[in-house]
């Protein structure tokens, strides 16, 4: 299960290693550059990536992560999440990790449940039906939750979420052994 760069980590993971799985669950992958992030920056990552790999780049918009404001305060309150510009290297090898995914999701053949929510500021949402419609496991499932933003799991529809993943896993797993 992964989540955001989790769910790109995930999806390279499951490239080199879905044998060791019985499925996946990748929610809000971040496996398409967003339309916020312009040529330019990409070339710039690139370059910056081998000359000067800690310049930061780009920051993050805490208020895409979840309509609720507590969740939003917590985020940018929590002193073990990094609130500064993620660096010209990181953004660089997650543009190649992209690439990859994009490039050879076709291999994946796990099963695999995707979630996102339709209103996702932070990554693009049609990474997912990207990711869903190249897998080529015949056992794959999209959910898009309309409106919800970035973080599913931590919107005030969670519960409907949660019971998406619940649901799905329960017809995969023998519980009863």
């Amino acid at each position: 299960m992964g989540h955001s760069v989790g769910a790109l980590i995930g999806a390279v993971f499951l490239l080199d290693h879905q044998s060791d799985f019985a499925g996946a669950i990748l929610s809000g992958p971040s496996v398409v550059v967003p339309k916020n992030v312009s040529r330019a920056t990409i070339i710039m990552a690139r370059i910056l990536s081998a000359l000067a790999p800690t310049i930061g780049l780009m920051g993050l918009d805490a208020e895409g992560m979840s309509r609720d404001p507590s969740v939003v305060r917590a985020y940018v309150n929590d002193p073990l999440v990094y609130n500064g510009k993620t660096t010209a290297r990181l953004g660089y090898e997650l543009l190649k990790a992209m690439q990859r995914v994009t490039t050879e999701a076709s291999h994946i053949t796990t099963p695999i449940l995707i979630l996102q929510g339709g209103a996702d500021r932070l990554v693009d949402p049609n990474g997912a039906r990207i990711l869903y419609d190249t897998v080529s496991s015949s056992d794959k499932t999209l959910k898009v939750h309309d409106g919800l933003y970035h973080e599913v799991y931590n919107e005030p529809e969670h519960e409907q979420v949660l019971g998406d993943v619940e649901a799905w896993l329960e017809t995969r797993l023998d519980i009863a052994k």
